[in-house]
Protein backbone atom coordinates (compact mmCIF):
# COMPACT_ATOMS: atom_id res chain seq x y z
CA UNK A 1 0.00 0.00 0.00
CA UNK A 2 1.15 3.63 -0.85
CA UNK A 3 1.33 5.66 2.41
CA UNK A 4 -0.54 9.13 1.75
CA UNK A 5 1.75 12.18 3.16
CA UNK A 6 -0.46 15.19 1.83
CA UNK A 7 -3.08 15.59 3.86
CA UNK A 8 -6.35 16.37 1.53
CA UNK A 9 -9.27 17.56 1.88
CA UNK A 10 -13.44 16.52 2.54
CA UNK A 11 -14.54 18.14 -0.49
CA UNK A 12 -11.82 15.35 -2.40
CA UNK A 13 -13.41 12.66 -0.37
CA UNK A 14 -17.03 13.76 -1.33
CA UNK A 15 -16.13 13.97 -4.86
CA UNK A 16 -15.03 10.14 -4.74
CA UNK A 17 -18.11 9.10 -2.73
CA UNK A 18 -21.29 11.21 -5.38
CA UNK A 19 -21.31 8.14 -7.70
CA UNK A 20 -21.47 5.79 -4.71
CA UNK A 21 -23.63 6.48 -1.54
CA UNK A 22 -27.01 8.76 -1.82
CA UNK A 23 -26.65 12.99 -1.69
CA UNK A 24 -29.00 12.35 1.19
CA UNK A 25 -26.68 10.18 3.35
CA UNK A 26 -23.82 12.45 2.44
CA UNK A 27 -24.07 15.18 5.13
CA UNK A 28 -22.34 18.84 4.41
CA UNK A 29 -24.87 21.34 5.64
CA UNK A 30 -23.76 23.07 8.93
CA UNK A 31 -27.08 22.48 11.08
CA UNK A 32 -26.87 18.93 10.45
CA UNK A 33 -23.00 18.48 11.00
CA UNK A 34 -23.44 20.30 14.34
CA UNK A 35 -25.45 17.11 15.63
CA UNK A 36 -22.77 14.76 15.44
CA UNK A 37 -20.26 17.52 17.09
CA UNK A 38 -20.10 15.60 20.16
CA UNK A 39 -20.74 12.08 21.98
CA UNK A 40 -22.12 11.42 25.30
CA UNK A 41 -19.04 13.93 26.76
CA UNK A 42 -20.63 16.82 25.52
CA UNK A 43 -17.64 18.62 26.97
CA UNK A 44 -15.73 18.15 24.00
CA UNK A 45 -17.54 19.85 20.71
CA UNK A 46 -16.32 19.71 17.25
CA UNK A 47 -18.06 20.17 13.89
CA UNK A 48 -17.04 17.42 11.56
CA UNK A 49 -15.95 18.47 7.80
CA UNK A 50 -18.14 15.77 6.36
CA UNK A 51 -20.67 13.26 8.00
CA UNK A 52 -21.83 9.66 5.75
CA UNK A 53 -24.45 7.99 7.40
CA UNK A 54 -23.49 4.05 5.34
CA UNK A 55 -25.85 1.90 5.07
CA UNK A 56 -23.74 -1.45 4.80
CA UNK A 57 -20.33 -2.81 4.94
CA UNK A 58 -19.53 -1.77 1.56
CA UNK A 59 -20.29 1.89 1.83
CA UNK A 60 -18.08 1.94 4.78
CA UNK A 61 -15.26 0.58 3.11
CA UNK A 62 -15.69 2.95 0.30
CA UNK A 63 -15.87 5.52 2.19
CA UNK A 64 -12.54 4.58 4.38
CA UNK A 65 -11.23 4.05 0.89
CA UNK A 66 -11.70 7.63 -0.44
CA UNK A 67 -10.42 8.97 2.56
CA UNK A 68 -7.15 6.60 2.50
CA UNK A 69 -6.48 7.56 -1.46
CA UNK A 70 -6.75 11.75 -0.11
CA UNK A 71 -5.16 11.29 3.77
CA UNK A 72 -7.99 12.42 4.99
CA UNK A 73 -8.75 11.60 8.73
CA UNK A 74 -12.13 9.59 9.68
CA UNK A 75 -14.05 8.74 12.76
CA UNK A 76 -16.16 5.64 13.22
CA UNK A 77 -19.53 6.44 15.42
CA UNK A 78 -22.13 4.24 16.59
CA UNK A 79 -25.19 5.47 18.86
CA UNK A 80 -22.80 8.59 20.07
CA UNK A 81 -22.68 7.51 23.89
CA UNK A 82 -19.23 6.90 24.80
CA UNK A 83 -17.97 9.21 28.08
CA UNK A 84 -14.40 9.76 26.80
CA UNK A 85 -14.86 11.40 23.67
CA UNK A 86 -14.07 8.41 21.53
CA UNK A 87 -15.89 9.79 18.72
CA UNK A 88 -15.04 13.03 18.54
CA UNK A 89 -14.78 14.44 15.35
CA UNK A 90 -11.89 15.81 13.86
CA UNK A 91 -12.96 19.18 12.06
CA UNK A 92 -10.89 18.68 9.08
CA UNK A 93 -12.16 14.51 8.65
CA UNK A 94 -15.23 12.35 7.88
CA UNK A 95 -17.34 11.10 10.52
CA UNK A 96 -18.65 7.92 9.15
CA UNK A 97 -21.84 6.54 11.33
CA UNK A 98 -22.22 2.91 11.77
CA UNK A 99 -26.03 2.91 13.39
CA UNK A 100 -27.74 2.10 10.05
CA UNK A 101 -26.47 -1.30 10.33
CA UNK A 102 -29.13 -3.27 12.68
CA UNK A 103 -29.49 -5.71 10.98
CA UNK A 104 -29.24 -9.38 13.57
CA UNK A 105 -28.32 -11.96 10.97
CA UNK A 106 -28.41 -15.02 13.29
CA UNK A 107 -29.17 -16.28 16.69
CA UNK A 108 -28.04 -19.85 17.13
CA UNK A 109 -28.85 -21.42 20.59
CA UNK A 110 -27.44 -24.68 19.76
CA UNK A 111 -23.70 -22.70 20.04
CA UNK A 112 -24.84 -20.26 21.97
CA UNK A 113 -23.40 -17.78 19.26
CA UNK A 114 -25.36 -14.50 17.37
CA UNK A 115 -24.04 -12.88 14.27
CA UNK A 116 -24.83 -8.87 14.21
CA UNK A 117 -23.89 -5.45 12.21
CA UNK A 118 -21.95 -3.60 14.76
CA UNK A 119 -24.82 -1.10 14.20
CA UNK A 120 -27.25 -3.50 16.66
CA UNK A 121 -28.19 -1.98 19.96
CA UNK A 122 -26.61 -4.01 22.92
CA UNK A 123 -30.18 -4.86 24.59
CA UNK A 124 -31.51 -6.04 20.92
CA UNK A 125 -29.52 -8.97 20.90
CA UNK A 126 -30.54 -9.99 24.25
CA UNK A 127 -34.06 -9.38 22.89
CA UNK A 128 -33.76 -11.89 20.69
CA UNK A 129 -31.39 -14.18 22.11
CA UNK A 130 -33.94 -14.37 25.57
CA UNK A 131 -37.27 -16.44 23.17
CA UNK A 132 -34.10 -18.98 23.37
CA UNK A 133 -32.80 -18.98 26.69
CA UNK A 134 -29.60 -17.11 25.94
CA UNK A 135 -28.96 -13.26 26.17
CA UNK A 136 -25.43 -10.91 25.58
CA UNK A 137 -23.52 -10.65 28.76
CA UNK A 138 -21.98 -7.47 28.63
CA UNK A 139 -24.35 -4.58 29.66
CA UNK A 140 -22.88 -0.80 30.15
CA UNK A 141 -25.70 1.79 31.92
CA UNK A 142 -26.04 2.64 28.26
CA UNK A 143 -26.98 -0.45 26.94
CA UNK A 144 -30.86 0.54 25.95
CA UNK A 145 -29.13 2.36 23.07
CA UNK A 146 -25.61 1.74 22.75
CA UNK A 147 -24.32 0.12 19.85
CA UNK A 148 -22.26 -3.86 19.56
CA UNK A 149 -19.80 -1.56 17.21
CA UNK A 150 -19.24 1.20 20.27
CA UNK A 151 -19.21 -1.71 22.96
CA UNK A 152 -16.10 -3.25 20.78
CA UNK A 153 -14.20 0.16 20.19
CA UNK A 154 -14.44 1.07 23.84
CA UNK A 155 -14.30 -2.76 25.44
CA UNK A 156 -17.54 -2.07 27.87
CA UNK A 157 -17.77 -3.60 30.61
CA UNK A 158 -21.07 -3.30 33.09
CA UNK A 159 -23.03 -4.12 36.23
CA UNK A 160 -22.28 -7.78 35.46
CA UNK A 161 -18.95 -7.86 34.34
CA UNK A 162 -17.58 -8.60 37.43
CA UNK A 163 -18.81 -12.59 37.05
CA UNK A 164 -19.12 -12.94 33.01
CA UNK A 165 -16.67 -10.30 32.15
CA UNK A 166 -15.77 -7.26 29.53
CA UNK A 167 -16.99 -7.19 25.55
CA UNK A 168 -13.39 -8.60 24.76
CA UNK A 169 -14.94 -11.93 26.75
CA UNK A 170 -17.91 -12.36 24.30
CA UNK A 171 -16.36 -11.73 20.43
CA UNK A 172 -15.21 -14.31 18.53
CA UNK A 173 -14.58 -12.66 15.40
CA UNK A 174 -15.26 -9.53 13.30
CA UNK A 175 -15.90 -8.02 9.90
CA UNK A 176 -13.80 -5.13 9.91
CA UNK A 177 -12.60 -2.36 7.66
CA UNK A 178 -9.36 -1.31 7.17
CA UNK A 179 -7.78 1.91 7.51
CA UNK A 180 -6.77 1.47 3.93
CA UNK A 181 -10.40 1.13 3.16
CA UNK A 182 -10.06 -3.08 3.24
CA UNK A 183 -12.66 -5.75 4.28
CA UNK A 184 -11.44 -8.37 6.69
CA UNK A 185 -12.18 -10.72 9.25
CA UNK A 186 -10.50 -11.23 12.56
CA UNK A 187 -10.74 -14.13 14.00
CA UNK A 188 -13.05 -17.22 14.10
CA UNK A 189 -15.86 -18.91 15.77
CA UNK A 190 -13.17 -21.83 17.16
CA UNK A 191 -12.68 -21.03 20.92
CA UNK A 192 -8.97 -20.81 20.63
CA UNK A 193 -7.93 -20.11 17.10
CA UNK A 194 -4.24 -20.40 16.08
CA UNK A 195 -2.25 -17.53 15.31
CA UNK A 196 -1.82 -14.04 17.38
CA UNK A 197 -5.00 -12.27 18.75
CA UNK A 198 -5.96 -9.88 16.39
CA UNK A 199 -9.77 -9.79 17.64
CA UNK A 200 -7.80 -9.16 20.60
CA UNK A 201 -6.14 -6.00 19.47
CA UNK A 202 -8.94 -4.90 17.92
CA UNK A 203 -11.69 -4.88 21.00
CA UNK A 204 -10.48 -1.76 22.95
CA UNK A 205 -8.82 0.15 20.09
CA UNK A 206 -11.45 2.91 20.35
CA UNK A 207 -11.28 2.91 16.36
CA UNK A 208 -7.44 3.62 15.75
CA UNK A 209 -7.29 0.26 13.61
CA UNK A 210 -10.71 0.48 11.83
CA UNK A 211 -14.17 0.09 11.48
CA UNK A 212 -15.94 -3.11 12.44
CA UNK A 213 -18.89 -3.33 10.52
CA UNK A 214 -19.88 -6.75 11.56
CA UNK A 215 -19.73 -9.26 15.41
CA UNK A 216 -20.21 -13.02 15.78
CA UNK A 217 -20.76 -12.97 19.48
CA UNK A 218 -20.83 -15.17 22.46
CA UNK A 219 -24.60 -15.99 24.33
CA UNK A 220 -24.64 -16.79 27.57
CA UNK A 221 -27.47 -19.00 28.96
CA UNK A 222 -30.10 -17.58 31.08
CA UNK A 223 -29.90 -18.70 34.50
CA UNK A 224 -31.85 -20.80 36.26
CA UNK A 225 -32.62 -18.11 39.35
CA UNK A 226 -31.97 -14.92 40.11
CA UNK A 227 -32.31 -12.70 43.55
CA UNK A 228 -31.59 -9.06 43.23
CA UNK A 229 -30.76 -7.49 46.72
CA UNK A 230 -30.67 -3.70 48.10
CA UNK A 231 -28.56 -3.41 51.43
CA UNK A 232 -28.94 0.21 53.41
CA UNK A 233 -25.56 0.98 54.83
CA UNK A 234 -24.93 4.25 56.74
CA UNK A 235 -21.44 4.60 55.45
CA UNK A 236 -19.83 3.89 52.40
CA UNK A 237 -16.89 2.27 54.56
CA UNK A 238 -19.34 -0.28 55.70
CA UNK A 239 -20.96 -0.92 52.31
CA UNK A 240 -16.99 -1.11 50.90
CA UNK A 241 -16.41 -3.76 53.88
CA UNK A 242 -19.31 -5.62 53.17
CA UNK A 243 -18.34 -5.82 49.45
CA UNK A 244 -15.18 -7.39 50.46
CA UNK A 245 -16.47 -9.59 52.86
CA UNK A 246 -19.42 -11.20 49.94
CA UNK A 247 -16.12 -11.61 48.03
CA UNK A 248 -13.49 -13.34 50.33
CA UNK A 249 -16.17 -15.98 51.28
CA UNK A 250 -15.86 -17.17 47.56
CA UNK A 251 -19.24 -15.94 46.28
CA UNK A 252 -18.92 -14.29 43.13
CA UNK A 253 -22.39 -12.25 42.46
CA UNK A 254 -23.48 -11.22 38.86
CA UNK A 255 -23.02 -7.81 40.43
CA UNK A 256 -21.98 -5.86 43.39
CA UNK A 257 -23.02 -1.59 43.01
CA UNK A 258 -22.32 0.87 45.48
CA UNK A 259 -23.46 4.25 45.46
CA UNK A 260 -22.84 6.64 48.03
CA UNK A 261 -25.66 9.91 49.79
CA UNK A 262 -25.04 12.30 46.83
CA UNK A 263 -25.62 9.61 44.01
CA UNK A 264 -28.57 8.11 46.16
CA UNK A 265 -29.87 11.75 46.26
CA UNK A 266 -29.97 12.56 42.94
CA UNK A 267 -31.46 8.90 41.19
CA UNK A 268 -34.32 10.04 44.05
CA UNK A 269 -35.83 12.74 42.68
CA UNK A 270 -34.69 11.54 39.32
CA UNK A 271 -36.65 8.52 39.47
CA UNK A 272 -38.05 8.26 42.91
CA UNK A 273 -36.16 4.73 43.37
CA UNK A 274 -37.30 3.90 46.67
CA UNK A 275 -33.72 3.31 48.04
CA UNK A 276 -33.77 3.21 51.92
CA UNK A 277 -34.30 6.69 53.54
CA UNK A 278 -31.10 7.88 55.30
CA UNK A 279 -28.71 6.04 53.56
CA UNK A 280 -25.28 6.81 53.44
CA UNK A 281 -24.70 4.13 50.88
CA UNK A 282 -26.58 0.96 49.24
CA UNK A 283 -25.28 -1.98 47.78
CA UNK A 284 -27.02 -3.63 44.98
CA UNK A 285 -26.19 -7.00 44.96
CA UNK A 286 -27.43 -9.62 42.10
CA UNK A 287 -26.95 -12.92 42.27
CA UNK A 288 -27.02 -15.56 39.78
CA UNK A 289 -27.37 -19.54 38.66
CA UNK A 290 -28.88 -22.48 39.84
CA UNK A 291 -31.40 -21.91 42.11
CA UNK A 292 -29.74 -24.12 45.38
CA UNK A 293 -26.75 -22.07 44.66
CA UNK A 294 -28.27 -18.95 44.37
CA UNK A 295 -30.24 -19.83 47.99
CA UNK A 296 -27.12 -20.69 49.81
CA UNK A 297 -25.06 -17.60 48.49
CA UNK A 298 -28.58 -15.52 49.48
CA UNK A 299 -28.58 -16.57 53.01
CA UNK A 300 -24.45 -15.63 53.13
CA UNK A 301 -25.08 -12.63 51.83
CA UNK A 302 -27.83 -11.28 53.96
CA UNK A 303 -25.82 -12.28 57.04
CA UNK A 304 -22.93 -10.56 55.38
CA UNK A 305 -24.18 -7.39 55.51
CA UNK A 306 -26.46 -7.34 58.84
CA UNK A 307 -23.00 -8.23 60.80
CA UNK A 308 -21.13 -5.53 58.48
CA UNK A 309 -23.77 -2.81 59.76
CA UNK A 310 -26.93 -2.69 57.13
CA UNK A 311 -29.63 -1.09 58.52
CA UNK A 312 -32.35 -2.04 55.71
CA UNK A 313 -31.56 -5.43 53.39
CA UNK A 314 -34.73 -6.60 50.80
CA UNK A 315 -34.78 -8.46 47.63
CA UNK A 316 -37.05 -7.88 44.86
CA UNK A 317 -39.84 -10.05 44.91
CA UNK A 318 -40.50 -9.90 41.24
CA UNK A 319 -39.23 -8.83 37.78
CA UNK A 320 -41.06 -5.19 38.24
CA UNK A 321 -39.39 -4.70 41.47
CA UNK A 322 -35.83 -5.99 40.62
CA UNK A 323 -36.41 -3.19 37.28
CA UNK A 324 -36.79 -0.68 40.37
CA UNK A 325 -33.98 -1.25 42.22
CA UNK A 326 -32.00 -1.50 38.73
CA UNK A 327 -32.71 2.18 37.40
CA UNK A 328 -31.84 4.02 40.54
CA UNK A 329 -28.49 2.58 39.89
CA UNK A 330 -28.60 2.92 35.66
CA UNK A 331 -30.11 6.21 35.55
CA UNK A 332 -27.42 7.45 38.30
CA UNK A 333 -25.00 9.68 35.51
CA UNK A 334 -28.33 11.35 34.41
CA UNK A 335 -29.65 11.80 37.34
CA UNK A 336 -26.70 13.65 38.76
CA UNK A 337 -27.78 16.68 36.78
CA UNK A 338 -30.77 17.22 39.15
CA UNK A 339 -28.98 18.44 41.64
CA UNK A 340 -25.75 20.24 39.92
CA UNK A 341 -25.78 21.91 36.56
CA UNK A 342 -22.74 20.54 35.80
CA UNK A 343 -20.73 17.45 36.39
CA UNK A 344 -17.39 15.40 35.02
CA UNK A 345 -18.02 11.54 34.74
CA UNK A 346 -14.62 9.82 36.28
CA UNK A 347 -13.86 6.91 35.54
CA UNK A 348 -10.58 5.00 37.14
CA UNK A 349 -10.43 1.49 38.94
CA UNK A 350 -8.28 0.04 41.80
CA UNK A 351 -7.72 -3.61 43.40
CA UNK A 352 -10.55 -3.76 45.15
CA UNK A 353 -9.13 -4.11 48.49
CA UNK A 354 -7.79 -0.57 47.98
CA UNK A 355 -11.15 0.99 47.81
CA UNK A 356 -11.85 1.85 51.23
CA UNK A 357 -8.69 3.77 51.66
CA UNK A 358 -9.23 5.53 48.17
CA UNK A 359 -12.64 6.63 48.76
CA UNK A 360 -11.50 7.97 52.08
CA UNK A 361 -9.16 10.10 50.26
CA UNK A 362 -11.49 11.22 47.57
CA UNK A 363 -14.02 12.43 50.62
CA UNK A 364 -10.45 14.49 52.04
CA UNK A 365 -10.13 15.45 48.17
CA UNK A 366 -13.63 16.52 47.87
CA UNK A 367 -13.58 18.65 51.19
CA UNK A 368 -10.34 20.40 50.66
CA UNK A 369 -11.15 22.05 47.52
CA UNK A 370 -14.62 22.72 47.84
CA UNK A 371 -15.75 20.20 45.20
CA UNK A 372 -18.77 17.57 45.66
CA UNK A 373 -17.66 14.72 44.65
CA UNK A 374 -20.57 11.56 44.27
CA UNK A 375 -19.42 7.77 44.11
CA UNK A 376 -21.87 4.98 41.84
CA UNK A 377 -19.56 2.25 40.88
CA UNK A 378 -19.10 -1.30 40.32
CA UNK A 379 -17.53 -2.25 43.73
CA UNK A 380 -16.94 -5.86 42.75
CA UNK A 381 -13.91 -5.16 40.78
CA UNK A 382 -12.67 -1.69 41.72
CA UNK A 383 -14.65 0.55 38.77
CA UNK A 384 -15.04 3.89 40.31
CA UNK A 385 -16.91 6.13 38.69
CA UNK A 386 -16.73 9.23 40.62
CA UNK A 387 -19.45 12.34 39.38
CA UNK A 388 -17.65 15.45 40.13
CA UNK A 389 -20.23 17.92 40.27
CA UNK A 390 -19.70 22.13 39.55
CA UNK A 391 -21.38 25.12 38.47
CA UNK A 392 -19.36 26.49 35.17
CA UNK A 393 -21.29 29.74 35.69
CA UNK A 394 -19.30 30.09 38.39
CA UNK A 395 -15.78 31.55 38.37
CA UNK A 396 -13.10 29.07 38.82
CA UNK A 397 -15.50 26.38 39.51
CA UNK A 398 -14.63 24.53 36.32
CA UNK A 399 -10.61 24.54 36.67
CA UNK A 400 -11.27 23.28 40.14
CA UNK A 401 -13.50 20.48 38.99
CA UNK A 402 -10.76 19.36 36.41
CA UNK A 403 -8.37 19.28 38.68
CA UNK A 404 -9.99 17.52 41.49
CA UNK A 405 -10.78 14.89 38.73
CA UNK A 406 -6.86 14.73 37.73
CA UNK A 407 -6.27 13.96 41.55
CA UNK A 408 -8.93 11.38 41.07
CA UNK A 409 -6.87 9.42 38.32
CA UNK A 410 -3.63 9.79 40.01
CA UNK A 411 -5.01 8.68 43.06
CA UNK A 412 -6.02 5.45 40.85
CA UNK A 413 -2.63 5.14 39.74
CA UNK A 414 -0.86 5.68 42.94
CA UNK A 415 -3.13 2.70 44.55
CA UNK A 416 -2.13 0.47 41.61
CA UNK A 417 -4.97 0.91 39.52
CA UNK A 418 -5.50 2.21 35.90
CA UNK A 419 -6.69 5.64 34.63
CA UNK A 420 -10.39 3.96 32.88
CA UNK A 421 -12.24 1.43 33.83
CA UNK A 422 -14.28 0.70 30.68
CA UNK A 423 -14.86 3.80 29.32
CA UNK A 424 -12.11 4.27 27.37
CA UNK A 425 -9.12 6.74 26.86
CA UNK A 426 -10.65 8.68 24.21
CA UNK A 427 -9.54 12.48 23.85
CA UNK A 428 -10.72 12.95 27.18
CA UNK A 429 -7.59 10.78 29.23
CA UNK A 430 -5.26 11.06 26.34
CA UNK A 431 -3.55 13.52 28.47
CA UNK A 432 -3.35 11.18 31.32
CA UNK A 433 -1.64 8.47 29.62
CA UNK A 434 2.04 9.32 30.49
CA UNK A 435 0.75 9.54 33.90
CA UNK A 436 0.80 5.63 33.72
CA UNK A 437 3.13 4.31 30.87
CA UNK A 438 6.14 5.37 30.06
CA UNK A 439 7.64 6.78 26.90
CA UNK A 440 8.54 3.41 25.65
CA UNK A 441 5.58 1.85 26.27
CA UNK A 442 3.25 4.59 24.83
CA UNK A 443 5.84 3.88 21.37
CA UNK A 444 5.08 0.11 21.46
CA UNK A 445 1.88 0.78 21.66
CA UNK A 446 2.18 3.24 18.53
CA UNK A 447 4.03 0.07 16.64
CA UNK A 448 0.93 -1.97 16.41
CA UNK A 449 -1.31 0.58 15.74
CA UNK A 450 1.06 1.82 12.87
CA UNK A 451 0.72 -1.86 11.84
CA UNK A 452 -2.87 -1.28 10.94
CA UNK A 453 -2.64 2.61 10.29
CA UNK A 454 0.60 3.24 8.58
CA UNK A 455 -0.64 6.53 7.58
CA UNK A 456 -2.29 7.53 11.18
CA UNK A 457 -5.12 8.77 9.62
CA UNK A 458 -8.12 6.21 11.76
CA UNK A 459 -9.38 8.41 14.90
CA UNK A 460 -6.37 10.66 15.30
CA UNK A 461 -5.98 12.45 18.67
CA UNK A 462 -7.16 9.57 20.96
CA UNK A 463 -5.74 7.37 23.28
CA UNK A 464 -2.37 8.96 22.61
CA UNK A 465 -1.38 12.03 24.15
CA UNK A 466 -1.20 15.25 20.94
CA UNK A 467 0.91 16.78 20.71
CA UNK A 468 3.10 14.87 23.45
CA UNK A 469 4.67 17.84 25.24
CA UNK A 470 5.64 17.47 28.98
CA UNK A 471 3.87 19.93 31.13
CA UNK A 472 0.75 20.34 29.58
CA UNK A 473 -2.08 21.17 32.33
CA UNK A 474 -5.10 18.60 31.39
CA UNK A 475 -8.09 21.15 30.94
CA UNK A 476 -11.35 21.10 29.08
CA UNK A 477 -10.54 22.53 25.16
CA UNK A 478 -12.67 23.01 22.18
CA UNK A 479 -11.75 22.34 18.64
CA UNK A 480 -8.29 21.80 17.44
CA UNK A 481 -4.86 21.76 19.80
CA UNK A 482 -4.04 25.09 19.48
CA UNK A 483 -0.17 23.99 18.73
CA UNK A 484 -1.10 21.60 16.26
CA UNK A 485 -0.03 23.78 13.44
CA UNK A 486 3.17 24.71 15.73
CA UNK A 487 6.42 23.85 13.77
CA UNK A 488 8.17 20.87 15.29
CA UNK A 489 5.61 19.73 17.21
CA UNK A 490 5.42 15.64 17.52
CA UNK A 491 2.09 14.61 15.78
CA UNK A 492 1.11 10.46 16.00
Amino acid sequence: MTIQTERGTVGEVLLDLRDVIPPSRLLTDPAQLATYECDGLAAYRVTPGLVVLADDADEIAATVAACARHGVPFVARGSGTGLSGGALPHAEGVLVVTSRLRTIHEVRPEDQRAVVDTGVINLQVTKAASPLGYYFAPDPSSQQICSIGGNVAENSGGAHCLKYGFTSNHVLSLEVVTPDGEQVTLGTEAPDAPGYDLVGAFVGSEGTLGVATRATVRLTRLPEEVRTILAGFETTDQAGAATSAIIASGIVPAAIEIMDALAIEAAEKAVSCGYPEGAGAVLVVELDGPAQEVEHEYAAVERICLEEGSFEFRMATDAAERAEIWKGRKSAFAAVGRISPDYIVQDGVVPRTALPTVLRRMGEISRERGVRVANVFHAGDGNLHPLVLFDAAEEGATERAEEVSGMIIDLCIEHGGSITGEHGVGADKAKYMPRMFEDDDLDTMQLLRCAFDPAGIANPGKIYPTPRLCGERPRVVRGAHPLTDHEGVDLF
